[in-house]
């Protein structure tokens, strides 16, 4: 008698519903390819189901505070501390307390930090689209908010699609002296081609899809590569650090990043992936090092 783990049963059900969906996008793609698009679109802004992401490593709790959008959405922010502010910037599924880890270090080397939850994550309200799903976008406009609110930002440190999210709020206009990027996404463009071969579309449904984004977040989406940002734009001094081995957003990403924008440093760490590099001491040390240098 062979039997099969309840961890092989989930990754069978898995399987079987990614095969039932290439199978109704591919459908949708010949005969209705709007239909296909708005799927697709909801299914790009819809956030993740992970734990991972909820992690706190917050070392008490700070001064609360909500802030309101023009719109009505509103945006959730925690302080600590005295001095020139520090923002703290999450990525994609994350929150607030997954940076929380900073926190303590940054204080006592006599800065405020002040950390926030994008639209639709952590204790924010909905965003745009409803609850449960986001704009890269979002992203930008609640750290813009933060810092219209608390002060002109000495440094951000950013994780993950926080980091593209804040290289645009920077393209807008904030005026960050400092970055550090960790883990950065800045490909907006390969993430969603692997999207596309993932749900298995094709070109009529794609077209659409994109249509459909640059008009939610009302901006070009080509905004969010970031790579090319310097040609655009005055970027500050960044320091960037990456893992040789995550497996979310590949490390080559951060390289080039780091090679193409004039004032940027790398710093390259090897095991710790895309979540634990966000509370290794090691990184820690050399953020706060670099954000009070």
């Amino acid at each position: 008698m062979t039997t099969v783990s309840p961890q092989n049963r989930t990754i069978v059900r898995a399987g079987a519903k990614l095969r039932a969906l290439r199978v109704a996008f591919r459908t949708l793609d010949r005969v209705a390819p709007s239909a296909g698009a708005r799927w697709a679109a909801g299914l790009w802004c819809t956030l993740p189901n992970t734990g991972g992401r909820r992690r706190d490593e917050r070392p008490r709790p700070g001064e609360r505070s909500t802030l309101t959008l023009p719109d009505g959405r509103t945006v959730a922010v925690e302080s600590w501390g005295f001095g020139p502010p520090v923002y703290l910037m999450h990525g994609w599924g994350g929150w607030r307390g997954q940076l929380g880890a900073f926190v303590q270090p940054l204080v006592d080397a006599g800065r405020r930090v002040v950390a926030v939850d994008a639209p639709s994550h952590g204790e924010s309200g909905p965003g745009q689209l409803g609850r449960g799903r986001a704009t890269g976008v979002e992203f930008s406009e609640a750290l813009a908010a933060a810092a219209g609110k608390h002060g002109k930002p000495s440094a951000v440190v950013a994780h993950s699609l926080g980091s593209a999210a804040t290289a645009v709020a920077v393209l807008d206009g904030l005026p960050a002296a400092r970055l550090v990027l960790i883990a950065p996404s800045t490909t907006l463009s390969d993430g969603l081609a692997l999207f596309q071969r993932t749900m298995g579309f094709g070109e009529r449904t794609r077209g659409r899809m994109l249509t459909l984004l640059e008009r939610k977040a009302g901006r070009p989406l080509a905004d969010f590569d970031v790579t090319g940002l310097a040609r655009r734009a005055e970027v500050p001094p960044t320091l960037v650090v990456h893992d040789r081995k995550d497996k979310e957003v590949p490390y080559d990403d951060g390289a080039a990043l780091a090679a193409a924008w004039p004032e940027a440093e790398l710093v390259s760490t090897d095991g710790l992936g895309h979540q634990r590099i966000l509370r290794d001491p090691g990184v820690i040390g050399l953020v706060v090092d670099y954000v009070t240098r």
